[in-house]
């Protein structure tokens, strides 16, 4: 394709959006290393029927329903409007509490009332996650680290300067630690991102906009055009994700 043509497909893939958190259009089109742990698998791990679940920014409710827990003992908290809308009418037909929060870090529900507290990928406070939890309960989370898809970043904008600087693992373990909980678990990873095409990196710069901030098409185009010229020799384009995971208990 010339120039031209390239530019009408990201414009195109700049303007489809997401549903949740369901990244099946870059399907065959990236590659996630994986990581060294199994989120799904710590949380079912310490998962049974009688504990009452509080899931913090579930998204569209996708890794939530994987988890099969009983309707009446889930709770989920949500933040962006579009999610709750579907959430709303995915869950609360069943039975699962939804509590529409204004901020991703706001636990709407009684203190000591959760036996587990999983996040994915959300903000929370340590203090309040504490409160919420019963004497013995969890909290899981697994967090997105302050350098996550940096390079790819400030390629892309220059003057790119990371927004959760401070979401790191020594911050979130320290926290924790304040907050009353013990470290059960505490690992990091960095694993390989790799695109196929730019078209790819063009859809996923334009929906994660905390990482991309003020992207477009339009403002990017002699970057993406040398990401082109990459993909063109290389076949592939690799940044680096900034993973850690953390299991607490309340003592």
């Amino acid at each position: 394709m010339n120039e031209e043509q390239l530019k009408r497909f990201w414009k195109h893939e700049e303007r489809i959006g997401i549903r949740g958190w369901d990244f099946s259009h870059l399907e065959r089109r990236w590659n996630n290393e994986k990581l060294p742990w199994n989120y799904r698998q710590l949380v079912l791990q310490s998962l049974t029927p009688s504990k009452m679940l509080l899931d913090m920014g579930t998204g569209g409710g996708e890794l939530l329903s994987s988890f099969h827990h009983p309707a009446h003992q889930t709770a989920v908290t949500e933040a962006w409007q579009p999610n709750i809308d579907l959430l709303c009418k995915k869950f609360e037909p069943i039975g699962v509490t939804v509590y529409p929060v204004k901020q991703a870090d706001m636990l709407p529900v009684p203190n000591q009332s959760v036996d587990i507290i999983t996040n994915s990928h959300n903000a929370f406070n340590a203090k309040s996650v504490a409160d919420k939890l019963n004497s013995t309960g969890l909290f899981i989370t697994q967090q997105v680290g302050a350098t996550n898809n940096f390079s790819l970043s400030q390629f892309l904008n220059p003057n790119y300067v990371p927004a959760f600087p401070k979401n790191t693992l020594l911050q979130t373990i320290n926290a924790c630690q304040k907050a009353g909980l013990k470290i059960r678990l505490a690992k990091q990873a960095f694993p390989k991102m790799t695109f196929f095409d730019v078209g790819a990196i063009v859809y996923y710069a334009s929906i994660i906009p905390w990482e991309f901030p003020n992207f477009s098409v339009d403002k990017c185009l002699p970057q993406l055009l040398a990401l082109q010229q990459i993909i063109d020799t290389q076949k592939s384009i690799t940044t680096n994700e900034d993973r850690f995971i953390v299991i607490a208990q309340k003592v």
